[in-house]
């Protein structure tokens, strides 16, 4: 056990200072200064049964406060609550940029029902000829400036694609718990300041809030090349870049995510319907992620226990002192989303959580289910047809 907590501290140490400083949140938009001539957008919003949160978030988007051409296509994603005819009556209410609400009917085979969605709105703003395409989800609320400083630090970065991790929601425990630590795993995973690197092989966007060159779209195939992707995002991101495109990824300032995850169920499943995914729904790598998460989150305060209990001192300090390491990396993330630090603390619980989270996402793979999100079920990868 000693060499165990041995172990996890030195992982914890190298992920403190050689994993890109993932756990620091001072990564928001760059630089920038205001273009001579604003170039034209167009927003694209792909929304499937989204009544209960449009109200919160449409309004935002029409309200942009943007000094060049603007417009708002949001694709109502086979609806069966009203979301499109409520998309309509919003706009007639609070006016603002203009809105087109198209439909484009069930995807096709080898699509993700929300990149077929996309496909079509981005088909619909190709008549007015946009520089800049604006991809956000049907739940995210902008601030009325949040439109311009995208441009803005697009065109000053030289930016082909411009992100920002929308604040999600923190109300109840459960969210509390989770989504912190959330936004926390993918900056371990992915982070931030890498992205942003060219020569850098990290890349990563966020879905809720993407600013996309028309150009490196059209050029990267987008969204057909990455038709079947369920964890888009970051799908994209690699496409661009791949293609030589400059990418940029950062913490949101302007950008709030209005939908609630009241209760663990709801959280649970946010998490898992990709997860496995995210692994590329390999065994290998799923039994490796299983054994870090052990190793690096779940050791430290078993070792601590351990060691006290059996008077190991060095048992004891070692998973201590990886415990203190861990809890002092997620207080940044908790101040980010205003918790109490006494959070912190917690971390190895969530950790585990997220532990059974990739494991269930695994097991309904292979009970072949696939990725499920409102209401439809994504067809295992490996049972789609590659039609080029």
């Amino acid at each position: 056990m000693t060499w165990t907590a041995a172990a996890s501290l030195a992982a914890w140490l190298w992920l403190m200072l050689c994993q890109g400083f993932f756990w620091r949140t001072d990564v928001r938009l760059p630089g920038r200064r205001e273009p001579d001539a604003w170039p034209s957008v167009c927003v694209v919003v792909p929304a499937r049964d989204e009544a209960a949160v449009l109200p919160a978030s449409l309004p935002s988007l029409l309200a942009q406060d943007y000094p060049g051409r603007a417009e708002v296509f949001l694709v109502d994603d086979g609806s069966s609550d009203g979301t499109g005819e409520l998309a309509r009556e919003l706009s007639r209410r609070y006016g603002g940029l203009p809105l087109t609400v198209g439909s484009p009917g069930e995807p096709p085979a080898g699509w993700t029902g929300k990149l077929w969605a996309v496909r079509h709105g981005i088909g619909l703003a190709r008549a007015r000829d946009p520089e800049y395409l604006l991809l956000t989800d049907a739940d995210i609320a902008h601030e009325p400036e949040s439109l311009r400083e995208l441009v803005a630090a697009a065109r000053t970065g030289g930016f082909d694609v411009v992100s920002q991790m929308a604040r999600l929601r923190v109300e109840s425990l459960w969210e509390r718990l989770v989504v912190p630590a959330f936004v926390y795993f993918f900056a371990q995973l992915y982070p931030f300041r890498r992205i942003g690197k060219k020569g850098s092989r990290t890349a990563a966007a966020a879905g809720g809030c993407v600013l996309l060159r028309t150009e490196t779209a059209e050029r990267a195939r987008i969204p057909d090349a990455i038709r079947h992707a369920v964890i888009d995002d970051v799908a994209l991101a690699r496409a661009v870049k791949g293609g030589g495109g400059h990418i940029w990824l950062g913490l949101a300032e302007r950008v709030d995510s209005v939908r609630p995850y009241p209760r663990l169920d709801d959280l649970w499943r946010m998490v898992s319907r990709s997860a496995y995914a995210q692994l590329r729904h390999s065994p290998l790598l799923l039994a490796g992620t299983v054994a870090g998460l052990a190793l690096v989150y779940l050791v430290p305060p078993v070792a601590l226990v351990v060691g006290l209990v059996a008077g190991s001192t060095a048992t004891a300090v070692l998973g201590g002192l990886a415990w203190l390491v861990m809890t002092g990396t997620y207080v940044p993330m908790l101040r980010y989303y205003r918790q109490p630090l006494w959070l912190a603390p917690l971390l190895p619980f969530t950790a585990f959580l997220y532990l059974l989270m990739t494991v269930d996402s695994a097991v309904q793979h292979y009970r072949g289910r696939g990725a499920a999100w409102k209401g439809r079920t994504y067809a295992r990868p490996d049972t789609v047809p590659d039609k080029g």
